[in-house]
């Protein structure tokens, strides 16, 4: 048919993907009945998958989205398993600082010590104080990772928008410390006077109830300067050090169980070195050792001071080194625990969450 001017009317045509509008039709335009679909040939295959975000290449410690509570829960059982594998270590790192070891206490390395303490005081010597160790590292090391992880997200954003700042990990590093010592610091106390040859304590509440009546309560954060002057450098050095060897062996920041564990041990080994002359003087403020009080005037080491100066005057220069085989031997695996029970657990949370999520 044609109109009146004779012109043929505007027709609709059709084609493989749906219905074409007719020339200067201004209706609304139906979408194909597959659009958004993908297809190979003639078959459609599914709606396409969202864009993915690109500032989320996996579930590592750059993920977007884990939650302040995600990094309480996994830095608690990080910390906890941390402690417990690794507590047979840092019993015999603790009677290798003693400044004037009794002799039958006196041993060449690490594997000597242990074996000797199991077989002269029993199979379970080296785990005596466990249990307060574990209480005080769950809260410490919940506290201690949240408080990193969003003060490292915080000030990476000021000093570098978009990109890892090596300030900004060594500050979060260092403000975390604060809050983990001051509630790690009581148990430490206990725990080293357990772990002492010759220690009369068996249980913890006998080793808490002696400390309270015959010191103060003070003497639960006698040490707590001296551990913050050690942890302070200690963690910023840490922290620093796993930043940059992420950066170098995990860019894409993925959850990588290897990367973490060999930048974990890695970091751990730097950090203990530099810093055990500390950790020998937080051991005798904590441990008050008889002998070296008595060379000590006022009959207490109450401050970094006196226990740098006492150290000297009973062992010398040599003394600050102390245990440092065992203090790199403990840290070396333990850092790498860390890391790597911290890394899974807070994958794990964020995985669980993010499909809760999805399918409500």
């Amino acid at each position: 048919a044609t109109s009146l001017t004779g012109r043929r009317p505007p027709v609709a045509t059709a084609s493989r993907n749906g219905p074409r509008a007719a020339p200067g039709d201004t209706r609304l335009k139906l979408a194909p009945p597959h659009a958004g679909l993908r297809s190979r040939g003639n078959r459609a295959l599914g709606p396409k998958p969202p864009a993915r975000d690109p500032r989320i290449p996996g579930f590592g410690a750059a993920r977007v989205g884990a939650t302040v509570t995600t990094h309480m829960v996994a830095g608690a059982v990080a910390g906890i398993l941390e402690h417990c594998v690794m507590y047979p270590i840092d019993c015999v790192k603790t009677r290798m600082q003693s400044l004037q070891p009794d002799p039958a206490a006196r041993y060449r390395n690490v594997l000597e010590a242990l074996w000797r303490i199991i077989r002269t005081e029993g199979l379970w010597r080296p785990m005596r104080g466990l249990n307060v160790t574990a209480t005080g590292a769950g809260p410490a090391h919940a506290l201690y990772f949240a408080c990193y992880e969003k003060l490292k997200k915080t000030l990476s954003d000021v000093i570098h928008p978009g990109g890892n700042s090596h300030i900004a990990n060594g500050a979060a590093g260092c403000v975390a410390t604060l809050l983990h010592d001051a509630a790690m610091n009581p148990a430490e106390v206990v725990k080293q006077r357990m772990q002492m040859y010759n220690s009369p304590y068996h249980r913890v509440t006998d080793c808490v109830r002696a400390v309270w009546q015959n010191e103060g309560a003070g003497a639960f954060y006698r040490s707590y300067t001296t551990q913050l002057t050690m942890n302070v450098p200690f963690q910023a050095i840490h922290f620093m050090t796993y930043e940059f060897l992420q950066e170098h062996f995990n860019p894409q920041r993925r959850y990588n169980p290897s990367s973490h564990v060999l930048s974990g041990a890695c970091a751990g080994a730097v950090a203990a070195a530099a810093t055990t002359p500390l950790d020998v003087c937080k051991t005798l403020l904590n441990t008050q050792e008889s002998l070296a009080l008595n060379s000590n005037i006022t009959g207490h080491i109450t401050g970094m001071a006196s226990a740098f100066r006492t150290v000297y005057q009973v062992g010398g220069v040599t003394a600050y080194f102390r245990g440092v085989q065992a203090r790199v031997i403990y840290q070396i695996p333990s850092t790498a625990i860390a890391w790597s029970v911290y890394e899974f657990f807070k994958y794990l949370i964020t995985k669980r969450q993010e499909e809760w999520r999805a399918g409500k």
